[in-house]
């Protein structure tokens, strides 16, 4: 597929193409397990929009998993809205949070423009243009796409309050486990450590720098541990590595699937901390410094590594996406990129 940005050598006669409306085309949950593409109009941009042609999409199989399959408590359905979601739950709904692209009508100092977007995949879409955060040079539009990872990641450090010289451990090597470790392995004098019972994992942590551990051989006393495996065995595994008043932040949601661990044994006797990390709110250390637009583009600018790469590296074509998304949230690789 040739690069759409080649026609931007007039961004305003680009703006004026793409100034009335056009038919964009979207990915809908229909129902458990069943997602199809649907065509929609897109009016005119209204003043202080813009309309975005999208390069490429993050597929989360974290929440979107539990979302596409019909997992997402009655009591979850309004704070589980993604920020430009269509539809609502249970189904049918447009889900999605991580998408690149460029501007191709809008304000002017946004027209030809790459950002990022909180938005559901989907070929063009317009949302207000203070709701786009601008990519810098230096970051890939496809290596953009892990912004909303990285963001949870660099929240959890902020819950977390890791600091130099702290040991350090992450059950779960997936994407979001995989960049907490990697933010950890840049805090100067940090021990850090990654398991997960895939050992095949360890090729992405070896890429990263991190150090990849069999969940046999994780041992202890641990100051901070991170979970993110969505597993009770997981989170059992975090709760053992803990050493004495250490702290456990956990990463992963179940949707409505129960957790079972065991608080017995040498958990308060170790007086051990297990806190929720969520994305939705800026962690209260940084809550006076940073609003949401800021800690974002805070962590698109935390992209800056083409080692990064490495978490991006497979691929898979829009339209081909429906019939592939089951094999998508049963596989045990990481989730490819959706390319437009």
């Amino acid at each position: 597929m040739s690069d759409p940005r080649s026609t931007l050598d007039d961004p305003r006669q680009l703006r004026r193409s793409f100034g009335q409306f056009v038919v964009a085309r979207s990915l809908w949950y229909a129902k458990p397990g069943q997602a199809e593409i649907r065509n929609q109009r897109l009016p005119p941009v209204a003043p202080g929009e813009a309309r975005v042609a999208t390069e490429y999409s993050a597929i989360s199989r974290g929440s979107e998993r539990l979302v596409a399959l019909g997992n997402v408590p009655e009591g979850e359905w309004q704070r589980m809205r993604a920020p430009f979601q269509s539809g609502a739950f249970s189904f049918p709904v447009k889900y999605g949070y991580s998408a690149t692209g460029f501007v191709t009508a809008g304000p002017d100092e946004f027209v030809g423009r790459r950002v990022f977007a909180l938005h559901p995949h989907q070929d063009h879409f317009q949302i207000p243009a203070n709701d786009l955060i601008p990519i810098p040079e230096s970051v890939p539009s496809r290596r953009a796409v892990l912004a909303a990872n990285m963001e949870t990641a660099l929240n959890a450090h902020w819950d977390a309050g890791t600091t130099l010289g702290d040991r350090v451990l992450v059950v779960g090597a997936g994407i979001v486990g995989l960049l907490v470790a990697y933010l950890a392995r840049r805090i100067a004098g940090t021990e850090v450590a990654l398991t997960d019972i895939d050992p095949s994992r360890a090729n992405e942590a070896a890429a990263l720098g991190v150090p990849f551990v069999n969940p046999a051989d994780v041992g202890t006393d641990y100051r901070i541990v991170f979970h993110a495996s969505a597993s009770s065995a997981g989170l059992q595994t975090a709760i053992d590595a803990c050493g004495f008043e250490g702290r456990v932040l956990e990463l992963s949601w179940y949707g409505a699937a129960p957790v079972t661990v065991n608080l017995g044994g040498a958990f308060h006797a170790r007086r051990l901390t297990l806190l929720s990390s969520q994305v939705g709110h800026v962690a209260p250390s940084h809550r006076g410094s940073f609003n949401h637009r800021q800690r974002l583009a805070r962590a698109i600018g935390l992209l800056d590594d083409s080692a990064l790469d490495v978490l991006v590296s497979g691929s898979i074509r829009f339209d081909e996406l429906p019939n592939a998304l089951p094999g998508i949230w049963s596989s045990a690789t990481l989730p490819p990129v959706v390319c437009y």
